[in-house]
């Protein structure tokens, strides 16, 4: 239980916080509600430059774009930051599918990313087989070699089609007052993925299950490998060959459940189904990909930084535009709003965009390990970083926030956000959890350096726009995205403008390091 003392520590603290001048998050609102830029930047980025999935030629050119725009606004120093991937790059140019027998009709479906061209139209029969769930390596050999003479020139659908229930519930869109309040009291970081179980002693891991039968097919002579989505109404969910080598898989589709439904049930009936895979994808060689970079330079205590920051890497299934256009669309009309209204910080801000986040948060990694280090081995500029902002849920609107550190620290976040509570904003509350993964405020965290990750309405994110086929600019919420920049903006400039700097975390009281997660993103 917190002393009375303790008590009028902090309220003392927060007093002392105020930013000034009083007005700046009504002056940020204001523009914002009135003028503010947020779909523009959000249309250039997903119509004009998505997809951009790491490595790709849109990526980097949405990268240089980002560049010249901050530099256009007059922030200073934008930059592009490079490192290296360590994997070519790839895209798919075109792809087209059909089934030819025993019946015409188009086929839909998403090309899986580094993954080879087919040689010209491969047209072939397609046969479906179903590999045996959780193996050992004697068991899937067996199926391997017992299946081996049946995929020669063939295109081959890898498992039974799932079965997918006709939901009669209604999807929830917006947060109601229990859910944000849960969330709040949740003290944790942002949503992570579940941890994969174990396998069972003898058994194989699913990644080496698919790198068995990768070589297999392409041994064996198979033309295409066919997934099933698995998801409703057309939606695809698109991942990679996780090689990132083309010559360690063959050409490779996600098609939608209802074709591959339709295909399963024709082939079990009896019927010879002939398919047309026609794919054209591109590997671009070289592995420097870059994150983006610039500043609004403090004017007392330019040394401490306040970064803002989005991930502008996609996946390839559409333009990326909830994951995470309107991440980096926000992040950058923040910073546009405080230079338009020629607001000049104590401390410098810092935007951040980051790439290969979808790959396992792997740039913002490598800038936290090259710029700040760790709690535990940190760097001279440790102790500069004073807090790092991040959004990467979709369109919905901010509705709370988690920050990483002690109590004291997310009471200062409450009263930065504060202004905005008619607009939904509930608070913030604190973290101690270092687990990685999820997105990138926790390759900060996960350090012990304070970040914050903020918390939106759900929409259509999870369920429908998440990595798949349908995440485009008619799926973001332009009144959201304002009221976003606006609390990110206001928040920013309250940190970096601030008596005192956000409370950390000391060295009795810094949670241990986890145990590193998947690297599966949002």
């Amino acid at each position: 239980m917190r002393t009375a003392a303790a008590w009028l520590v902090t309220a003392s603290l927060l007093c002392a916080q105020a930013p000034a001048p009083p007005d700046a998050a009504a002056r940020i609102r204001e523009e914002a509600e009135k003028r503010s830029q947020v779909m523009k930047h959000l249309h250039v980025l997903a119509d004009r430059y998505g997809p951009r999935l790491t490595g790709s030629p849109n990526y980097e050119a949405a990268a240089r774009w980002a560049v010249q725009q901050l530099s256009a606004w007059g922030l200073s120093n934008a930059r592009l930051e490079p490192w290296d991937f360590g994997h070519p790059g790839w895209s798919n140019e075109r792809a087209s599918g059909h089934f030819l027998s025993p019946v015409r009709d188009p086929l839909v479906f998403e090309v899986m990313a580094w993954t080879p061209s087919t040689n010209g139209p491969a047209r072939a029969e397609a046969i479906l087989l179903a590999p045996p769930a959780s193996p050992s390596k004697e068991e899937l050999d067996a199926w391997l070699g017992e299946n081996a003479p049946r995929i020669q020139g063939r295109i081959v659908l890898l498992g039974k089609p799932r079965e997918i229930p006709v939901s009669f519930a209604a999807a929830q869109k917006r947060l109601d007052d229990e859910a944000v309040k849960r969330r709040l009291e949740a003290r944790g970081g942002p949503p992570m993925p579940p941890q994969p179980p174990k396998p069972e002693p003898g058994k194989l891991t699913p990644q080496q299950v698919n790198a068995a039968i990768d070589h297999w097919l392409i041994a064996h002579g198979a033309l295409v490998k066919v997934l099933d989505a698995g998801m409703p109404h057309s939606t695809i969910r698109a991942f990679q060959n996780r090689a990132y080598d083309v010559t360690k898989s063959v050409p490779a589709v996600y098609l939608r459940n209802e074709d591959y439904g339709r295909a399963a049930r024709l082939i079990e009936s009896g019927d010879k189904v002939e398919m047309e895979f026609d794919i054209v994808n591109r590997t671009h060689p070289g592995t420097t990909t870059w994150n983006v970079l610039a500043d609004i330079p403090g004017t007392e205590k330019p040394e401490e930084i306040v970064i803002v920051g989005a991930h502008l890497d996609s996946w390839h299934a559409a333009t990326g535009a909830t994951d995470n256009a309107t991440g980096v669309a926000v992040m950058m009309e923040a910073v546009r709003l405080i230079q338009t209204l020629q607001l000049k910080p104590r401390r410098t801000i810092r935007i951040a965009l980051w790439s290969a986040e979808e790959q396992g948060l792997l740039g913002s990694k490598f800038h936290v390990r090259s710029n700040y280090g760790t709690f535990e081995q940190p760097k001279s500029e440790f102790g500069n970083l004073v807090a790092y902002l991040n959004l990467d849920s979709g369109t919905g609107r901010i509705r709370g926030a988690s920050v990483f550190g002690p109590e004291e620290a997310a009471a200062m976040v409450r009263a930065a956000i504060e202004p905005f509570r008619d607009l939904g904003v509930a608070g913030a509350s604190a973290s101690s959890s270092r687990r990685e993964g999820g997105t990138d405020s926790t390759s900060f965290s996960s350090a012990g350096l304070p970040a914050i990750g903020f918390f939106q309405d759900p929409i259509e994110y999870f369920q429908q726009t998440w990595h798949t086929n349908l995440d485009t600019y008619e799926r973001a919420v332009p009144e959201d995205l304002r009221q976003a920049s606006a609390v990110i903006a206001a928040a920013a400039w309250h940190l970096a403008s601030s008596e005192h700097r956000l409370p950390r975390f000391t060295r009795d009281t810094m949670p241990a390091p986890a145990t590193p997660a998947p690297p599966v993103t949002q």
